[in-house]
């Protein structure tokens, strides 16, 4: 069998469809990628990995200073600067991928805040904040997306824990990302027959500023760095880079049977217990 061939398979009734070898899709130039929460850690380094692949990518981000930053010196990465909880904003960012690209063939829902607390100490704002952020932002501007998806498309959704663990002090942001899980599944099977995946990235503890933009002291996030290597089975942090790969490559055309499924990358944490 030559190498770039399709690969003909029939079923026991007859039909025939064809699967694409490596050499035929082993790239990702010429698509298109929308990222959110794309001016720091895995967002950005996810953004300069889709661009260092060929892709064409467009971050967006609160802050138009962190984007800057993410595309400085990476000629494939624009960027938008929008709060994705803003009722508005989904149309707006999907105009601004659209202006400047023409299309959009991924989506990666990255944003997310997290803010700690014990249940007696939820403040109902700042859990309204955690909720738009986390689910009610990506759902929308998934919405908004979907009619510019081709057949081929993906949209990666980036969740974090198992829901069958408690998480203490993050009840809000932990029901997030089981909740966007679920959405992962469920839109799967919505979204299979227009030829588009959903797949979710579920990294564990990763070197990144979200504890630091909650407000945590140095010492406080050291510390927490402490307890989670002593419980992390490889014993050490994900670095960004390594999340941002299994985003990058869930999203190409190479990965086009995984779908409905959460790739979890977080050093064996969810396997022990």
């Amino acid at each position: 069998m030559s190498a770039g061939c399709a690969v003909g398979l029939t079923l026991t009734q007859g039909a025939t469809f064809s699967v694409p070898t490596m050499e035929a899709t082993s790239t990702l130039h010429g698509r298109v990628v929308l990222i959110t929460g794309g001016g720091t850690g895995i967002g950005r380094t996810t953004a300069r990995q889709f661009a260092a692949a060929g892709a064409e990518v467009l971050v967006v981000g609160r802050t138009a200073e962190r984007l800057r930053e993410t595309a400085d010196g990476h000629p494939g990465i624009r960027t938008f600067a929008a709060d994705l909880t803003a009722p508005d904003a989904p149309d707006a960012i999907v105009a601004a991928a659209l202006d400047a690209f023409g299309r959009v063939d991924v989506l990666v829902n990255n944003a997310a805040i997290i803010r700690p607390a014990l249940l007696e100490e939820i403040d109902r704002t700042t859990a309204d904040e955690q909720l738009a952020t986390n689910l009610v932002g990506p759902i929308f501007l998934t919405q908004r997306v979907l009619p510019h998806l081709k057949e081929g498309g993906a949209i990666v959704n980036v969740t974090s824990n198992t829901p069958n663990r408690g998480w203490p002090h993050n009840s809000v942001y932990g029901a997030t990302k089981v909740a966007l899980d679920f959405l992962t599944h469920t839109w799967a099977v919505e979204l299979a027959p227009r030829g588009i995946r959903v797949v979710s990235v579920a990294p564990g503890v990763t070197e990144t500023p979200v504890l630091a933009h909650a407000g945590f002291s140095e010492e406080q996030v050291a510390e927490r760095g402490k307890e989670f290597r002593e419980r992390i089975p490889l014993k050490r942090i994900a670095r960004p880079e390594e999340i941002a790969w299994w985003i990058v490559n869930v999203a190409r055309p190479e990965a086009g049977y995984l779908n409905g499924t959460v790739v979890r990358v977080d050093g064996g944490l969810a396997a022990s217990g």
